[in-house]
């Protein structure tokens, strides 16, 4: 017999709000293993303790903003009204069911007059990392780190075109250094000290968010972004650390400061790391090999000549003689090294004027072929050479398992494939808040998994 229903939205219930919440439910989890009171310190010199009117709780409003990105919400008025419905969210926030949720513009005023830089955000963050340790998900054997692409909050077609500087190499005093070494070893006086010049180049800057770079890299796509780069660890890809740069640096310009911050910071003592082919380059692998750590990059396909000319790998580098065995015999000698970093190594014009090779060789008026080898070539060579390994081949497997799989639970479950807010300040606060909420999602089910053990 069917029946219609009557309606029950009226009838009165004698409920708490732990009974409506599940017991598996994710939030429960995450409850049960995190320890969220240390915000209320954190953030203590930024109120005032005794005048104005009684504040949103740090604690809550920090905690609906981690649900906000747990449950990929990405509108803030959108998590108001959430709370308001969920009795999960509710039950987290420690709200009742008839009490009322702050208005979604207390968060972002709070983010304009009171969190205006990263310092609270990067705190929280770190502070995360250090409870994963404690828990022993953490061990800083072996690090993972790669870069993503965040959609700028910006339209692409409204930009003005202007010359900026390049950003600057953390390596590049030691480079200098390196540089004088080098000449004085071959008998060559040390270069006058002048100061490096960045490279400048015209760019497209956005009318809606200047702060933000344009992106022009194969196989993705042009306009206006910010890069997310990230490291995780290899035990259970707990993100270590993350920093925000516009889209027009290069991941290999920013490495080497944040793996220091990493060590500093958190006290580890990593003895490899694996990167994609972006950060194989010759300041990484020496600054690598300067920290006792062992790389593992990508291979990185060389720039191609021009058409009908030979590879620069057709000449063999003879370390014993210090320069280069050209395909006909001759030995390319060392000429000088310059301000670039870069040893030259030329040929005897009189002996490549009747090589049957030369038209394929070099175009030079005077028929004399020039190699260039870094300072530091012989440390891009050895951290190459690990990727050959069995070790390193196992390091650079597990890439996609850990980095490349945060990047990607960011993007599917987080909603990390937009900026969010304009300026890089903003943007950082997103992805260190984003990064967060992955590490405490990851905490919360990595402790649930694991048996507990009864007291005695």
């Amino acid at each position: 017999m069917l029946k219609k229903p009557p309606s029950q939205q009226t009838a009165i219930e004698m409920v708490t709000l732990d009974s409506l919440v599940p017991m598996d439910h994710l939030l429960r989890r995450i409850d049960a293993v995190i320890d969220f009171s240390f915000i209320h310190d954190l953030v203590a010199d930024l109120y005032c303790p005794d005048n104005g009117r009684p504040a949103l709780d740090p604690v809550l409003m920090f905690k609906a903003l981690f649900i906000g990105y747990l449950f990929g919400i990405r509108s803030e008025r959108q998590l108001a009204r959430e709370i308001e419905v969920n009795v999960a969210y509710r039950w987290f926030l420690g709200l009742k069911l008839t009490d009322r949720v702050f208005d979604a513009s207390t968060l972002s005023q709070n983010r304009r007059r009171r969190y205006r830089d990263t310092r609270v955000a990067q705190a929280i963050f770190d502070q995360i990392v250090e409870q994963a340790i404690a828990h022993g998900l953490v061990d800083g054997t072996v690090l993972y780190t790669d870069s993503t692409h965040l959609k700028a909050n910006a339209n692409k077609n409204r930009y003005d075109k202007a010359v900026v500087v390049k950003s600057r190499s953390d390596y590049w005093d030691d480079l200098d250094t390196a540089i004088n070494e080098d000449r004085v070893v071959r008998g060559k006086k040390p270069l006058k000290k002048r100061e490096r010049k960045p490279v400048e180049k015209e760019t497209k800057i956005s009318r809606t968010d200047p702060e933000a770079g344009y992106m022009v890299r194969d196989g993705k796509p042009k306009g206006f972004f910010y890069l997310d780069h990230r490291t995780v660890d290899g035990k259970l890809a707990i993100i270590t650390d993350t920093h925000a740069t516009p889209a027009n640096v290069h991941d290999s310009i920013v490495y080497l400061e944040r793996l220091d911050r990493q060590q500093a910071r958190f006290g580890f003592d990593p003895k490899a790391v694996g990167l994609d082919a972006g950060y194989a380059t010759t300041g990484i692998a020496k600054g690598l090999e300067d920290r006792d750590v062992l790389g593992v990059t990508g291979y990185r396909n060389p720039t191609p000549p021009r058409p009908g000319m030979m590879r620069k790998s057709k000449f063999i580098y003879e370390p014993q003689h210090d320069g280069y065995r050209c395909p006909q015999g001759q030995m390319l000698s060392y000429a000088t090294t310059g301000r670039n970093g870069y040893r030259h190594y030329t040929s005897d014009p009189a002996i490549c004027k009747t090589c049957p090779l030369l038209a394929s060789c070099t175009t030079n008026t005077k028929a004399q072929r020039t190699i260039a080898r870094h300072v530091w070539a012989d440390s891009r060579e050895r951290t190459d050479s690990h990727r050959l390994q069995p070790w390193g081949k196992a390091i650079y497997k597990r890439r996609k398992e850990t980095v490349e799989r945060s990047f990607a639970d960011a993007k599917q479950l987080h909603g990390h494939r937009y900026a969010r807010f304009r300026s890089l300040t903003r943007v950082a606060c997103q992805c260190l808040l984003a990064a967060t909420a992955q590490n405490i999602k990851k905490i919360a089910n990595t402790m649930a998994q694991r048996p507990q053990t009864k007291p005695a």
